[in-house]
């Protein structure tokens, strides 16, 4: 019986032109297309994008509230509202928004209150709104801010470095946070294109590393993979690994002490961001006093010879 062959998830379907399977932000390159409705998950979404439209999405969700609840009270009709009276259309429109703001925000100053017990009900509403509202805004704040994510600094290169009597494979980590990472792991997949059956297909291969993991991720850590008879980059130059569309995934997992939870970061390098034959600079140096100090602009930098 044929063993299917060793696949992460990433599939062994190879489509034309190639890119790479994990982005340089570390995201997959994934498109996700026929999704309906109920697929969509509110908390997710705003959880997941960006500072500024998250900004942005609570701002435009407090005009449009206090916009919707103005247009309530401007329909009721003028004298529902003590203090809303205005010269004109657009003048007592903006009374009753800023009435609907105070009354969102539960600040309520008191030049504006209603008078009818229709405008009351709205109020009421209002302010049941508001409560609810600041509180899942304020949840999901805390929620971005609280939830643990790593931050690791990747050398710009992998190198194909001399090792012991041979050569390795190397790149190099760091945290570029103030926290504390322990028990980092890290797993190192070669991923490249061969032809079956005249189609191409994705093949994976597990790297055997020098040391898969370190207790304290505390200055950089050289992640090495020994190109020995048993590595399947044994023999390959350059060229070669161009033929074959190789890219180096990486998937490190560490436990953050600030947060006690264990967060996951993911890389990848593709053939043509491979330095042969070179090494890398100390990324950190002892002080006067006997502290040891990292330099975290020269994680990747190359050793002169």
């Amino acid at each position: 019986m044929h063993k299917p062959s060793f696949d992460p998830g990433l599939t062994q379907q190879f489509g034309a032109p190639y890119r790479r399977v994990i982005n340089r932000d570390g995201s997959l390159n994934v498109q996700r297309r026929g999704r309906t409705w109920r697929d969509f998950h509110p908390y997710l979404h705003l959880i997941g994008m960006g500072w500024p439209a998250f900004l942005l999405t609570l701002f435009l969700g407090y005009v449009a509230a206090n916009t919707a609840f103005a247009l309530s009270y401007f329909a009721l009709g003028p004298n529902q509202l003590q203090g809303a009276d205005a010269t004109n259309t657009m003048g007592r429109f903006l009374n009753t928004f800023f009435f609907s703001s105070h009354t969102l925000t539960t600040v309520g100053y008191g030049n504006i209150w209603p008078k009818t017990v229709p405008a009351n009900f709205i109020a009421a509403f209002e302010g049941l709104v508001g409560v609810l509202g600041f509180a899942v805004a304020t949840g999901l704040l805390f929620g971005r801010i609280s939830r643990p994510s790593a931050r690791l600094g990747f050398s710009d290169h992998a190198l194909i470095a001399p090792y012991q009597d041979g050569t390795s494979l190397q790149f190099r980590v760091v945290n570029r946070r103030s926290n504390s990472l322990v028990e980092a792991h890290a797993q190192v997949l070669l991923m490249t294109v061969e032809q079956q059956d005249g189609e191409p297909v994705r093949r994976y291969h597990q790297l055997t590393l020098e040391r898969s993991g370190v207790l304290f991720l505390a200055l950089t850590w050289t992640v090495v993979h020994p190109i020995d008879e048993h590595s399947p980059l044994h023999g390959k130059t350059a060229a070669e690994l161009a033929d074959l569309q190789a890219e180096i995934i990486i998937l490190i997992k560490a436990y953050d002490d600030t947060f006690s939870q264990t967060v996951i970061s993911r890389y990848s390098y593709r053939h043509g961001e491979f330095l042969w034959g070179a090494r890398f600079a100390p990324a950190f140096h002892v002080d006067p006093a006997g502290d040891l100090v990292l330099e975290l602009r020269k994680l990747g930098a190359i050793a002169s010879n």
